[in-house]
């Protein structure tokens, strides 16, 4: 059973920067697509970046341009470059795969971005 470890929240202004890390244990983690997922309070988990088995990366459209996913298979672990970011970044942030099945969620980092 792979399990999930989520870090590098924090709280920060508007603008600032911050980088999250995913070390996942498991060896299949090197051939599946992860994704980065965040939850605001009152809303629906949401992903906002994916990254497949060969780097091919995609994003939301509200992240696009902020924010960056990488993967480094050697240490099982995928992150989230973000910059300038905006209050409404404020949410728990996942790390899963993006196809089904998931694997179980870990506990999330939390991000808050104070105005």
């Amino acid at each position: 059973q792979v399990q999930l470890a989520e870090s590098g929240g924090g709280l920060v202004q508007a603008g600032g920067s911050l980088r999250l890390s995913c070390a996942a244990s498991g060896s299949t983690f090197s051939i599946n697509a992860m994704g980065w997922y965040r939850q605001a309070p009152g809303k629906q988990r949401e992903l906002v970046a994916g990254i497949d088995a060969g780097g091919q990366t995609n994003y939301a459209d509200s992240v696009k341009g902020r924010f960056t996913i990488s993967r480094d298979n050697a240490k099982n672990t995928v992150y989230l470059q973000m910059s300038s970011l905006k209050p409404e970044d404020t949410a728990v942030y996942y790390c899963n795969r993006v196809n089904w099945p998931r694997y179980s969620w870990g506990q999330g980092t939390q991000v808050t971005v104070s105005s």
